[in-house]
């Protein structure tokens, strides 16, 4: 009865992985972000980082579901723990206290409150540390086509930014108009002219313009750009300014509300988020979402 009792609390926990991965995926932008925010990885292999830890969430869940290869689970989901958990640590040496992600953005845990809950399950998992396993035929090439066909999902739903076909510089930006819009109000007073200059053109709404304002911001804090030198260029409300800049996490820039929304959205074809870098009033790159590159954007920024 014992044994049984301990091998339902197992599958409880391999569920948990399960909807862990899942809700992973679901906010995925956004796990790659917090990823790249600890400045170990690049953007590019962040990207690869966070489907890596959702593919071994995957497969660890449905190990433990499955009752197979009980101590590889086991050993494999302690060692998974400790890792997070020593990552939360960092976290808190850094002064972090934001959402880690560990359940997407849907349930958010904070660095303390995220450690207590890998305690609680190490602590679980040490009472099915001696549940008995099952071993199924050719149990070996089953969980390699497992772990084969959890990576093609994982892939196939949210392929990376820098792997989709359309992969490449933004050509969103009427350049014509945009450069005649930088001599008139509201960008006339923004001395947008001289040195070099990063424009975001973002929907005060948008939930990708916020995600695009906070990669942004961490290259600008990674490879030290001037703040100054940044201008968020806003269609929508002033009210909305600010909730804008704590959901995404962004620095607080100079900022304008551009209130001719017509003239704005011929600008950017109606394209939200827009990235602009210039050098003395010159376009010389444009982004969008998902064509951000951080090796030609960091050579602009530390390129003095």
């Amino acid at each position: 009865m014992k044994q049984r009792w301990l091998y339902i609390l197992k599958i409880l926990l391999g569920l948990l992985f399960i909807v862990s991965a899942a809700l992973k995926i679901a906010d995925l932008d956004r796990f790659e972000i917090y990823i790249y925010s600890y400045h170990l990885f690049s953007l590019n292999f962040s990207f690869l980082v966070a489907r890596a830890a959702i593919i071994v969430e995957m497969v660890l869940g449905i190990g433990l579901v499955s009752n197979c290869f009980h101590k590889l689970m086991w050993w494999s989901s302690m060692v998974m723990l400790l890792g997070y958990t020593g990552l939360l640590t960092y976290a808190l040496v850094l002064g972090r206290t934001d959402n880690c992600h560990c359940f997407g953005d849907y349930l958010q845990f904070n660095p303390w409150q995220s450690i207590i809950k890998n305690l609680v399950l190490m602590a679980l998992f040490l009472l099915v540390y001696k549940v008995k396993g099952r071993r199924f035929k050719q149990d070996v090439l089953a969980w390699v086509g497992i772990t084969l066909v959890c990576s093609v999902i994982v892939f196939l739903i949210s392929p990376p930014d820098n792997y989709t076909s359309n992969y490449g510089q933004s050509q969103n930006l009427n350049r014509d108009l945009f450069k005649e819009s930088l001599q008139l109000p509201p960008l006339d007073t923004m001395n947008l002219m001289k040195g070099k200059k990063v424009l975001g053109i973002f929907s005060s709404s948008c939930e990708y313009c916020m995600i695009a304002a906070q990669k942004l911001s961490l290259m600008q804090q990674f490879y030290d750009f001037p703040e100054r030198d940044i201008v968020y260029v806003f269609m929508g409300n002033e009210e909305d300014v600010q909730p804008f800049f704590e959901e995404s996490g962004s620095a607080r820039y100079r900022y304008v509300i551009y209130e001719n929304v017509h003239r704005l959205l011929s600008i950017n074809h109606g394209f939200f988020p827009l990235i602009v870098m210039m050098q003395e009033g010159e376009v010389v790159h444009e982004y969008g979402l998902r064509d951000m590159k951080e090796e030609e954007i960091k050579a602009f920024i530390k390129n003095k």
